[in-house]
């Protein structure tokens, strides 16, 4: 019996033969031109992402500080984190389509010193009106530097993108780690408007690099820019073949993690009476959940392909998802729902990284506008979780438990209906 499992889980990762003149190629490939090293480019990939999390996280010990400081309320304050997540999507899908037609460097670039400058201006604002505006301005303009990220990546790695991408994420997921304590750090130091000096910093630093170091063959490379309208660029991406489906699985992903992201402060300290301390270092568990998942995927998706992986991940994400509520609704302890937690955030980790490489390999010159439908979708979707947990609350950790499995289990739903021999598919140009 041993023997055959073993035999059903090798097939089931088996890596597909494909014809080599369905590969695609990327630029970096065909060019004689030289690509930045690879120890250099991954982490200042990593750091322009980051200025999402960073931009987010990093304030939020000062809100009480900042609402005082306005003479406000902290709930007030907190609105510039809706805006904040609102002028980002925004800024998707205004700068996707258009990175797409002029070029990604020229969208880095005016990303970066747009997101500095309003972060300066930020550090200076006159009142909690001027303050929030600047904060969704400065999530705008911050998107035309990270929209891209995805693009070069696809550019380096060619059919390796989701393991490109899985090293991004890796880097990436310090931030969120890290900046609640250094902000509180720089709350130490001074008062909260040297956070958003601190911003306006890492902004200039990365603006340098970029400016010296970034030069990538598609940067010069005018034929492989897109042709098409605004309206067009979306167009392609939502009616190409095979992509809905990844493209909802990504979705639904992501919704499960936000689903994550908003009970876990409950769950552990409501629900299980942990203290802060406590849900901070079982929180850091989970996100080291999530990075050991993406080295692995890094390690073993060129050998079995991105499609199998997140078949395979989303089958052992929805026995953990099962295995949660099973033990939420028998109502075990903690330790019982952080052992289902683990491998359930791992596969997750998996799921998204493969569900995004599988969107952008299917396009070459839409990778901006595939991006941007994307980031926006997942960041609408993750913005229903709270309310649907609200909807559902029972004081316990069941309906937590119960719409994270939903999430996987619909996931799956999108993917073993999917026909196989599309990922063999020929990119779209």
């Amino acid at each position: 019996m041993t023997r055959a499992l073993a035999a059903n889980l090798a097939a089931i990762l088996q890596p597909p033969e494909v014809p080599v003149d369905s590969q695609p190629r990327d630029l970096a490939a065909q060019s004689n031109r030289p690509v930045p090293m690879l120890a250099l480019l991954i982490p200042m990939l990593a750091a322009i992402v980051a200025i999402t999390p960073l931009a987010i996280d990093m304030y939020l010990p000062a809100m009480a500080t900042i609402a005082a400081s306005f003479d406000t309320d902290i709930t007030t304050v907190q609105q510039s984190l809706s805006l904040y997540l609102a002028g980002y999507a925004l800024g998707m899908l205004c700068f996707g389509p258009l990175a797409d037609r002029i070029g990604r460097r020229p969208l880095v670039i005016m990303g970066l010193a747009g997101f500095c400058l309003i972060s300066l201006l930020i550090a200076v604002s006159p009142s909690i009106e001027v303050f929030l505006s600047l904060r969704l301005l400065q999530a705008f303009i911050g998107a035309a530097a990270t929209v891209v990220v995805p693009g070069y990546i696809k550019e380096v790695y060619g059919n390796n993108t989701a393991k490109g991408m899985s090293y991004v994420s890796l880097i990436m997921m310090l931030a969120p780690l890290l900046a609640p304590t250094l902000g509180s750090l720089i709350l130490g130091l001074g008062n909260w408007h040297l956070i958003f000096l601190v911003q306006a910093g890492y902004a200039v630093t990365l603006l340098l690099l970029v400016l010296f170091k970034l030069k990538m063959p598609s940067d010069q490379d005018i034929s492989s820019r897109s042709q098409k309208s605004f309206l067009g660029g979306y167009a392609t991406v939502l009616c190409r073949s095979g992509v809905k489906m990844n493209i909802a699985s990504g979705v639904l992903t992501s919704f499960a993690f936000f689903c994550y992201l908003t009970a876990s402060p409950f769950v552990y300290m409501e629900v299980f009476g942990l203290d802060k301390a406590m849900f901070a270092l079982l929180f850091s568990t989970n996100v080291g959940a999530l990075m050991l998942a993406n080295i692995l995927n890094s390690r073993i998706v060129g050998r079995y392909g991105s499609v199998r992986m997140l078949r395979v991940a989303t089958f052992c994400g929805a026995l953990a998802a099962g295995g949660l509520l099973l033990v939420n609704l028998f109502g075990l302890g903690y330790q019982f729902t952080v052992l289902m937690l683990i491998p359930l955030m791992g596969s997750l980790g998996i799921m998204s990284v493969n569900a995004d490489a599988i969107v952008l390999m299917k396009f070459q010159q839409q990778t901006g506008t595939a991006t941007a439908v994307i980031g926006t979708l997942r960041f609408g979707f993750g913005a229903l979780a709270g309310p649907l947990l609200a909807l559902f609350y029972t004081g316990t950790a069941v309906p937590f438990s119960a719409i994270m499995l939903l999430a996987v289990v619909l996931v799956g739903l999108c993917q073993f209906n999917r026909p196989s021999h599309q990922a063999a598919e020929k990119p779209a140009t």
